[in-house]
């Protein structure tokens, strides 16, 4: 099943709170707000139309002025698949599209390829929610608890696997490949429906990564194996290395 045929809709969720970067989606990279790059890099990626959904004002009216769609949400709204549901629910009424791609924010600098690459899983009918993991090659970041480790069962010289967990933990042991996972999702409608409804699961609590909801309720999450890991912006030194990157 390709792309098309899923009717995929990409939502980049978008609010002007964060602690270490005050003002996130508007901080300017090389003369345009951080939001309106990966906005463009979305549209780049053709699979479907682009919408930013956000937790503020003045975010919609960047949006605006730079030719995009946006809408506002519910600015309380505890995460950020919260708030793709909301804006989901506003934008397509007549349940259109089948597979809902959420783009974080903050990846001025992801490849729209990339972003194709998250509806592979979904070709498979049993997935719910597809996601994205590459191999570390650097030892340090298996022992980094800011680089969350998926545990996926990918078959030798095959792309696809199936996630048996997350964590921010050095996982699995033994000898074999650590893989990073990038946290960019596809749900089909329905598992994003049911997954904004779940409460907070257990070990999601404890490792503060929300799609260990989704596994301990028994959904499925596939992962697609790509090269490079999209450079997130969540510190000055971050948002340093995008400049320096989409600088002419």
């Amino acid at each position: 099943m390709s792309a098309v045929n899923m009717n995929p809709i990409i939502i980049i969720p978008a609010r002007m709170a964060s602690t270490r970067l005050p003002g996130k989606p508007l901080i300017d990279i090389c003369g345009e707000p951080m939001i309106i790059h990966v906005l463009r890099q979305a549209e780049r990626a053709d699979i479907g139309p682009v919408y930013v959904a956000a937790g503020d004002q003045e975010i919609v009216e960047v949006v605006g002025q730079a030719g995009g769609k946006a809408l506002m949400t519910d600015p309380d709204l505890p995460s950020g698949s919260d708030r793709v549901f909301q804006a989901l629910s506003i934008i397509d009424k007549a349940n259109y599209h089948d597979v809902v791609i959420n783009v974080q924010g903050d990846l001025p600098t992801i490849a729209p390829g990339i972003i194709r690459s998250v509806v592979t899983p979904l070709a498979n009918k049993n997935v719910d929610i597809a996601t994205l993991v590459a191999e570390i090659v650097d030892v340090r970041e298996r022992n980094d608890p800011n680089a969350v480790k998926a545990v996926a069962a990918i078959p030798k010289d095959e792309k696809i696997g199936r996630a048996l967990l997350f964590s921010r933990a050095a996982v699995p042991w033994g000898h074999g490949e650590f893989y990073h996972h990038i946290g960019l999702y596809a749900f089909r409608r329905a598992a994003l429906e049911s997954f904004v409804s779940l409460p907070q699961g257990i070990l999601e609590k404890r490792e503060n990564l929300e799609q260990l909801r989704a596994l301990e309720a028994g959904m499925r999450i596939d992962v697609a194996l790509v090269d490079t890991i999209p450079d997130g912006v969540d510190t000055p030194a971050d948002l340093e290395r995008a400049r320096d990157r989409i600088a002419p």
